[in-house]
């Protein structure tokens, strides 16, 4: 794995909006992890995305986070696959998921889509759900609220403390991912 080429993309929508909402916590440990290395995000000419190029636990990884929104993904993702000859096997989408409590993190490779536009547009474009995620627990809506609203809203108060703990923990399951494999990582994080 060390000699590969590692693409990590941190989906949710642009604008400062949306900035602090559920569905834009995989950009929020895209952050934690270009702050880990001192990188600064840059427009990517050829994709509509920003990207920091660096080496994450001493592997070489380009960070991105697309400039689409979060149901126009797989543009963005796709080009900056080719750009960098990177293949889907060295892809980490960092995303929001309902079905898992907040702050819980679950590792895996591949799987479907589950009701999440973001990962629908990557399989769209990409042609295949194989590839590394990192699913963030957001939790499901209280009460009636549709699910889509809830994801487009703010974090609570109650979840805005522990927020932090969560990305920091989140970008050192990346880190593991990197450097240690899934397996490591799901033990080590998977809670």
């Amino acid at each position: 794995m060390a000699d590969d080429v590692w693409l990590v993309v941190g989906l949710g929508n642009p604008g400062p909006s949306y900035a602090k909402t559920r569905h834009n916590v995989g950009q929020m440990v895209a952050d934690e992890l270009a702050a880990r290395v001192g990188g600064s995000w840059k427009q990517h000419k050829q994709a509509k995305a920003e990207v920091v190029e660096a080496r994450v636990s001493g592997i070489r990884t380009i960070l991105a986070k697309p400039r689409s929104y979060m149901n126009e993904s797989g543009g963005p993702v796709s080009g900056l696959l080719k750009f960098f000859k990177v293949e889907p096997a060295t892809l980490v989408v960092l995303h929001d998921e309902l079905d898992i409590d907040f702050g819980v993190l679950r590792a895996k490779f591949g799987g479907g889509d589950n009701g999440h536009n973001g990962l629908k547009s990557l399989r769209k474009s990409l042609g295949t759900g194989d590839y590394y995620r990192l699913r963030f627990g957001v939790g499901r809506p209280p009460g009636r609220q549709s699910p889509a609203d809830f994801v487009l809203d703010e974090f609570s108060s109650a979840e805005r403390k522990d927020l932090p703990f969560a990305v920091d923990r989140s970008a050192d399951a990346v880190e593991s991912l990197l450097t240690d494999g899934l397996e490591v990582t799901q033990a080590k994080y998977n809670s």
